[in-house]
Formats: C-alpha cells, structure tokens, sequence
C-alpha cells in the first residue's frame, strides 16, 4: 500500500504551492507545505483502509489494487484549495492582509469542541442527529467569527466539520456489505471512522491558536 503523499497529482500539488510560496520565509513555507501534507494524509488515508476492507474478495482472487484513485485524489485538492489560492492567502497573512489575532483558550476549546460533537451526539437514541447538526452549525458560526485563523484554515476547518455527511452513509453501507447487512455495531463502527477527520481539524486549529497565542505572549 503507497502512501497517499506519493501520488503524482499530490507531489505536482505541493510542488506547485512551494514554488508560488517562494516569498515566504522558509520555516513559515515549511510549516505550511507540513500542515498541507498532514491534511492530504488524513483525508487519503480512510480511502486507502475502506479500499482495504472493501476489496479483500478481490485480493483473495488475485485482482486487488489498493492504489488511490485519480479522481478521489482530485477531490480531495479541490476540498484543500487551488495552489494558487493557498499561496495568496499564505502571502496575504504574511503581509499582513489577513491578520490572525489570539483568542482566550477556553472560547477556542468551545468552538474545538463543538467541531467535534457532532458524530458523538448522533449516538443520543432519538434526539441524537438533530442535536449533532445543532452542534455543526454552532461550531461553523463560532469558527468563522474566531480570530486566530486565517480563511483558507476556516474554509479546511468547515469541511473537516461537515465531512461526516458524505462519509457516515458511505462508511455505513461499507460495513453493511463487508458483515452481511446493516447492525448498530456497523453504523457506531462508520461513525467513529468518520470521526477522524473532524478530530484532525480540530488538532490543527487548535495548534495554530495556541501558536498564535504563543507569539503573541513573547
């Protein structure tokens, strides 16, 4: 199994970014090219574990292939961004276009947390899906309203939050197929899978913060 990060259209992707991000300071540049890595990581990864699981009949024949596909991976650049919207962003924060300022750490764990709630709530028998997308909503407004990040982090954030829409279902019928039908087992099973993403966001923006809480405390 290859890692995601060698897919030729990720390797021309960051390429792309490292070459229109020329003007930043390098460990600035850096920092950026790691996150960017981190989050095609993340988001490539389940793909690879649901290809696992999903073509294990295949394997056994002889015929599997656990290679992402071309379009999935294009998916997933169009969720991230152009490079040339993350190189103008980039440059307009190091300049000062898009100033980010530091919060109180609580007010940031509230919106983190509320990012996060979602998939758990909809464990709650009868009350659970309403409350999580109460919770999605809350953690969106206090995410774009937040300070401490910048528009291209909250436009990741806001689809790391709102993942689970499309992977619940997906993972669910996933599980159904591979354990002969849909049980409770394999929908807790496709809404803790889908978790992941949500969680890997609220890690990110949750280090930026406190880096921005950092250099401001210097």
């Amino acid at each position: 199994m290859s890692s995601p990060l060698s897919h030729p259209l990720v390797r021309t992707f960051l390429s792309s970014v490292e070459r229109r991000t020329a003007a930043l300071p390098a460990a600035w540049r850096e920092e950026l090219l790691e996150d960017l890595r981190e989050e095609i990581a993340a988001a490539l990864a389940d793909d690879l574990g649901e290809e696992a699981a999903g073509d294990a009949a295949e394997d056994a024949a002889g015929d599997g292939d656990s290679a992402i596909g071309e379009e999935r991976v294009r998916q997933v650049l169009d969720w991230i961004g152009t490079p040339e919207e993350i190189a103008a962003d980039a440059l307009a924060e190091e300049s000062g276009g898009i100033p980010p300022e530091p919060e109180d750490a609580g007010a940031t764990w509230v919106t983190l947390g509320l990012a996060v709630l979602p998939v758990p709530l909809c464990l709650v028998p009868g009350v659970g899906i309403p409350l999580g997308l109460v919770a999605a909503l809350g953690a969106l407004v206090r995410l774009w309203r937040s300070a401490p990040w910048a528009r291209r982090e909250k436009r990741q954030a806001t689809l790391f939050v709102l993942s689970p829409l499309a992977t619940v279902p997906v993972l669910a019928v996933a599980l159904s197929l591979a354990f002969d039908g849909i049980s409770a087992p394999s929908f807790v099973g496709s809404l803790l899978i889908a978790l992941t993403l949500p969680v890997v966001g609220a890690i990110r923006l949750a280090r930026s913060a406190a880096q921005l809480r950092e250099q401001a405390g210097a």
